[in-house]
């Protein structure tokens, strides 16, 4: 895992960080350069690793982001975002959405290694609605955000289900396995989108 050097943005920086993040998104659809301008915010300009979810009416439209920071936050975002708009698990977003399409960046913490032995350790360990989980299994790796929490808000529910995504069986912790969990602040566009 690489190394996180952002240590906490103001509300000023999250607000910039989802506006670049729904920037990237908005000139992809309309077919135009992004802006290539560099944030005066040195936080902005630090190594970081993000995700970005894309939603419409609540449902998801593109979630994708970067476990570890090998760029700066505000480029990571932005890439991010791009990617998101072509998430596999759902159909590519579409030009016609951006009206009603909500953007959000979560700026992930340095991930910390839980000493899990066990499913019952990890369960344990965990912070419900405050950890962000990685379980990685070899080269494979799956996570889920601490926003997961709303939707499975008991530990065990939570794990076993990261353990499907990962594609590993719900009901124990693979050979090997190890865990980290991490922290997220999670930013939102503020801007009424009109059509392109």
């Amino acid at each position: 895992m690489g190394v996180t050097a952002v240590r906490s943005l103001t509300p000023a920086d999250g607000d910039a960080l989802a506006a670049i993040a729904a920037g990237a998104v908005r000139a992809r659809l309309a077919d135009e350069p992004m802006d290539g301008r560099i944030p005066r915010s040195r936080a902005l300009r630090a190594l970081g690793s993000s995700f970005v979810t894309l939603e419409r009416a609540g449902s998801l439209r593109g979630c994708v982001g970067t476990l570890d920071a090998g760029r700066p936050l505000y480029l990571d975002a932005g890439r991010n975002a791009v990617r998101a708009m072509s998430d596999p698990r759902v159909p590519p977003v579409t030009r016609d959405e951006w009206p009603t399409l909500t953007v959000s960046v979560s700026v992930l913490s340095r991930p910390e290694p839980l000493a899990a032995g066990s499913l019952a350790d990890l369960y344990e360990e965990l912070r419900p609605k405050v950890d962000g989980l990685i379980l990685v299994v070899g080269a494979r790796q799956a996570t889920f955000l601490p926003t997961v929490w709303s939707k499975l808000p008991d530990p065990v529910d939570f794990v076993r289900a990261l353990l499907v995504k990962g594609g590993w069986p719900g009901d124990e912790l693979p050979d090997g396995a190890r865990a980290l969990r991490y922290t997220a602040d999670s930013f939102h566009e503020r801007e009424a989108h009109k059509s392109l």
